[in-house]
């Protein structure tokens, strides 16, 4: 008894000195700035970005980021991940309890003639449990709830990465579409400008040298249409990859489906970056790391600590001998045994080392990656703004390039001006009207990089630090 009181007082004392720090913090300062110092769409709070692709009044590209997003082998894996992690937490609670087996067994034979043979037959239930003295189960435990949310929020991510990568080839498809248009048009006008012009080579008022710049003008428009035309059927490609859509269908639906896309402001950004921070599934996935590997350092250093285990036991046997039949019963608690580790070659302090290691590198991941968060939504907006503020501008000179070479063209056609003035007025035209719709493309662009940079829509679960706390 006086030994029994002994181990006792060692064991408490033992773990009044482990749980005074067995676990490193499960947070890590990652201040963001206090308001972002790129320009804003327009002041205003984060609206709910849920629904954010139907602003952009197409159903299709609604659809497709659907389709997309039950396909996607990212989405897929990332639940995977979910459904890993989730066997993990149910495997790291089993461990804080008792485990329990039935055994069975049957025997014959004699031990020392003249004893009679004899038969016996028992079956039972054996229980042990190990005492979670120093917390190291219940760390590993917190650690696979935490991984499990962090895998929750992976699969958001991945959603929202799908969203934006078919978006950004829907809206290139469109682009595309929009850009072959202009050089349709070019091309039928530089075609109609070399009939004409070898019309009046025929008839001996043009030289045969400009008649030729004439065709060769022609020749290079019908060449960038026949360029930008499979440009448009490589997009075409990339998105029935994305969506699984069998090509004809999607086809079929891209021609009924033809719009412009939206230019105006799709949502708003609060002027305080933890708001838009908190929107980010990446963010907060990197913060629950960091929480499990704090948790993983508890266990590690709990491991190094005496451990208790309880068994028991409870069983009935028949024994058959000589004629005679003889039950018994038979029930065992303990023993209570207390483990202390005294040498294993610094394999355990090497556990405890490796955990360290990955709680700093969790840390460092962490704070690297709210910077990131930061700087992507900083160039969205840079983007944005100068996409917006170059709109107008591109707009004017699309028009003001388009006239002068409706009245450079009528010029030509009435003998006041030549095929070079000509040509390098529509070649000017061109550059202007490609470079409006490239903006176009641009500007959408950067609102799909805000939407991707501000979280997509994902929702930061309530109390999310309660599960991370030790």
């Amino acid at each position: 008894m006086k030994q029994l009181r002994v181990c006792a007082a060692a064991a408490a004392a033992l773990w009044l000195a482990g749980c005074a720090a067995l676990q490193p913090p499960t947070s890590v300062s990652a201040t963001p700035p206090a308001q972002w110092h790129a320009p804003l769409p327009h002041n205003g709070a984060i609206t709910d970005l849920a629904r954010w692709w139907q602003q952009l009044s197409d159903p299709l590209l609604v659809e497709l980021i659907e389709s997309a997003q039950a396909l996607s082998p990212t989405v897929a894996s990332a639940r995977s991940r979910i459904e890993q992690a989730r066997a993990t937490r149910v495997a790291a609670g089993a461990a804080l309890l008792p485990n329990l087996d039935a055994v069975a067994s049957a025997s014959r034979g004699n031990t020392q003639p003249p004893a009679p043979l004899a038969t016996t037959a028992q079956g039972g239930l054996q229980a042990s449990w190990e005492i979670d003295v120093f917390g190291g189960r219940t760390a590993s435990a917190r650690a696979a709830q935490v991984r499990l949310q962090g895998a929750q929020a992976g699969w958001h991510d991945a959603r929202v990465s799908v969203a934006a990568e078919t978006a950004n080839s829907y809206v290139s498809l469109r682009t595309c579409e929009r850009q072959l248009a202009v050089a349709a048009n070019d091309a039928r006008s530089r075609a109609e400008t070399a009939r004409l012009t070898d019309l009046s080579t025929e008839a001996g008022f043009t030289a045969p040298a400009v008649a030729a710049l004439a065709r060769a003008s022609a020749a290079e428009s019908s060449a960038r249409v026949t360029q930008q035309r499979a440009q448009c059927d490589l997009d075409v490609k990339t998105l029935v990859a994305l969506t699984g859509v069998a090509e004809p269908d999607l086809r079929q639906k891209l021609a009924a489906a033809r719009t412009e896309g939206a230019q105006g402001a799709l949502f708003s950004v609060a002027s305080v970056p933890a708001q838009v921070l908190a929107q980010r599934p990446d963010v907060y996935q990197a913060e629950l790391e960091v929480a499990a590997a704090s948790a993983e350092v508890g266990a590690a250093r709990a491991d190094r600590f005496p451990r208790l285990t309880l068994s028991g036991s409870i069983a009935a046997a028949t024994l058959r001998a000589g004629g005679a039949t003889t039950d018994l019963e038979t029930w065992a608690i303990g023993p209570l045994a207390l483990t202390l580790p005294l040498f294993d070659g610094g394999r355990r302090a090497a556990n405890v080392d490796a955990a360290q290691a990955r709680y700093e590198e969790a840390a460092a991941l962490y704070q690297a990656q709210v910077r990131n968060a930061v700087r992507e939504v900083e160039q969205a907006l840079v983007n944005l703004e100068s996409a917006r503020a170059r709109n107008e501008d591109a707009r004017v000179a699309a028009e003001g390039y388009r006239a002068s070479f409706a009245a450079t063209e009528a010029r030509y056609r009435a003998g006041l001006a030549s095929l070079v003035e000509l040509e390098d007025a529509r070649r000017t035209a061109l550059a202007a009207e490609t470079a409006l719709v490239t903006l176009q493309r641009e500007r959408l662009a950067a609102w799909i990089a805000l939407y991707r940079a501000t979280g997509g829509g994902w929702t930061r679960p309530e109390a999310t630090t309660t599960a991370a706390r030790p």
